[in-house]
């Protein structure tokens, strides 16, 4: 199995930009497809992105496309997300997901680990 810890969240203001790693242990890294999500207060965990055991397939919700950025080291057993021109609609915990295969999918319930959470707040 893998663990998974996200980092770099935190407080930006609106039209800003943040940095979101998650870092893995355990099994063979490039063995998982990968995805961040974001669960807002009340609302259900929603698909960000995903991203191929290769780091060259990525798929986007449309309400981040031209903004963010996914990306992957398998070397460093890392994974990122670069949020840019951010809005207070992106605030939410952003989790990091890992499934064994090559290809990522929008449903939560077909990733097999999970990360605690990373807590980005876009103020207006």
């Amino acid at each position: 199995q893998v663990q998974l810890v996200e980092s770099g969240g935190g407080l930006v203001q609106a039209g800003g930009s943040l940095r979101l790693s998650c870092a893995a242990s355990g099994r063979t890294f490039s063995s998982y497809a990968m995805g961040w999500f974001r669960q807002a207060p009340g609302k259900e965990r929603e698909f960000v992105v995903g991203i191929s055991r290769s780091g060259g397939s990525t798929s986007y919700v449309d309400s981040v496309k031209g903004r963010f950025t996914a990306s992957r080291d398998n070397a460093k057993n890392t994974m990122y997300l670069q949020m840019n021109s951010l809005q207070p609609e992106d605030t939410a915990l952003y989790y990091c997901a890992a499934r064994e295969g090559t290809w990522y999918y929008p449903a939560p319930e077909k990733y097999d680990y999970w990360g605690q959470g990373t807590q980005v707040t876009v103020s207006s």
